[in-house]
């Protein structure tokens, strides 16, 4: 009898250890759980001409941005599927090599030709769905539809899984129908507590619908059994910090940046670890807290290593807060150049949102506001085309709401301030009403 992986899915190994240590390898990546990369190695030990093992384990290469060894377990992947794997096999491996190698449109294209006909390969389906994901970066305007829509074809196939579950649910949080998301995410994390990414999903319903407080005894209830090398440990104190902060407690926010999100303690790979803690500073500066300079030169001088050149907008758009809040012109000029070269040629799918918002963080950090809300008003629609979630997106809203109101264009924030709170409650959003009277 064939073996299978955790979705009934045919196995090209006669190896039972190999079949096994797979299964908890794709298990426990789409938990985002410690593990993962020794079960998947586990894997290519006990059956080495394993193809699925070899490009899963590609995967998770490519998450910690080596890049190097990505492509060479890709590449050992496509040969070895190509002497001994099935067609599913062979589109799955060509699936995520497209999406290794960076080659988006391809990669979606491949994605849902193979979704079409195997929907319950979870690898391929998982590569659109997340906040990183290919819909996310791939400068579509409408991202969080498409994963929503994509999640409904494919519900009828997968039941109570509670990956499936997680996914689902954060794509319906995303594309606005919070309630209904927060209790689909949740079935899915009572299903399996030790599942990183339903956490994280949960925590951005609560985001959404208010619920700090909530959420901050969620990650201290939960967070001490995840282990700190976590590919999302940091991520999670860093929405801990964000309610932090909800709560006007900077002090709070900037012991969990040196506990967990600082470059010299951050376990995380270079993508969340950039992000995370250039927006939590900014928003602590923003917001009117005192940020020590020498945490923004530390920070700016570890992202500069893990991303020197420009190329992913939304590390492009972070990268820009750094060269912003530490006056380094000639990086941001440098790395402008670059992006609005790619623009010109048409190689960049996000479009003229990019440099306008890097261009408006210098304005902001220049305490010139008016210039930093005439270059972000024409572009605020278009900022979901860089990626990222919700959460993280509304950085660029918040300044351009602190700009607004340093400029004293006072109706403008106070209409945009009432906006968000018909959508959600904020005591943060609150707070700044109240100071303008």
């Amino acid at each position: 009898m064939a073996l299978e992986d955790r979705y009934g899915l045919p196995l090209s190994t006669t190896s039972d250890a190999a079949a096994s240590a797979y299964r908890e390898g794709v298990d426990l990546m789409l938990a985002g759980w410690t593990g993962t990369a020794e079960a998947l190695e586990r894997a290519i030990a006990a059956d080495p001409d394993f193809a699925l093992a070899h490009i899963a384990r590609a995967r998770v290469h490519a998450f910690y941005q080596q890049g190097d060894l990505a492509r060479s377990k890709a590449a050992a992947a496509r040969e070895r599927v190509a002497k001994r794997g099935t067609e599913r096999e062979r589109s799955h491996v060509e699936t995520l090599g497209l999406a290794i190698e960076g080659r988006l449109p391809e990669a979606i294209a491949a994605m849902r030709k193979h979704i079409e006909t195997w929907p319950r390969d979870a690898l391929v389906l998982s590569l659109p769905l997340g906040a990183f994901g290919l819909f996310a970066f791939s400068g579509m305007a409408d991202h969080d539809r498409a994963r929503h829509e994509l999640c409904e074809r494919v519900a009828q196939h997968y039941g109570e899984d509670w990956w499936f579950l997680t996914m689902y649910g954060w794509a319906m949080t995303e594309n606005g129908d919070v309630p209904h998301g927060r209790g689909v995410t949740e079935r899915g994390f009572n299903l399996r507590r030790a599942n990183a990414h339903a956490a994280h999903a949960v925590l951005h319903a609560m985001f959404e619908d208010g619920s700090i407080d909530d959420a901050d005894r969620l990650v201290d209830d939960w967070i001490p059994a995840y282990d700190r090398a976590g590919i999302l440990h940091g991520h999670i104190r860093w929405h801990q910090a964000l309610g932090a902060l909800e709560h006007g407690d900077a002090a709070r926010a900037l012991s969990i940046y040196a506990d967990v999100l600082q470059p010299s303690v951050a376990q995380a790979p270079p993508l969340n670890a950039v992000t995370d803690g250039a927006s939590l500073l900014w928003r602590l500066s923003a917001y009117g807290h005192a940020v020590p300079e020498a945490l923004w030169r530390d920070a700016d001088a570890a992202a500069q290593k893990l991303f020197p050149k420009s190329g992913l907008p939304f590390a492009d758009v972070h990268m820009a807060l750094f060269a912003a809040a530490t006056q380094n012109r000639e990086a941001l000029a440098a790395r402008l150049a670059v992006i609005e070269q790619r623009l010109a040629d048409g190689k960049l799918p996000a479009g003229p949102v990019v440099p306008a918002i890097c261009r408006a963080l210098l304005a902001f950090a220049d305490e010139n506001y008016r210039a930093c809300v005439q270059t972000l008003a024409p572009v605020l629609a278009d900022v979901v085309r860089i990626g990222g979630s919700h959460a993280q997106r509304e950085l660029i809203e918040d300044t351009y709401i602190v700009a607004l109101m340093r400029s004293g264009e006072l109706p403008r924030a106070r209409a945009l301030l009432e906006a968000r709170l018909h959508r959600r409650p904020s005591q943060r959003d609150r707070a700044w009403q109240a100071a303008m009277g």
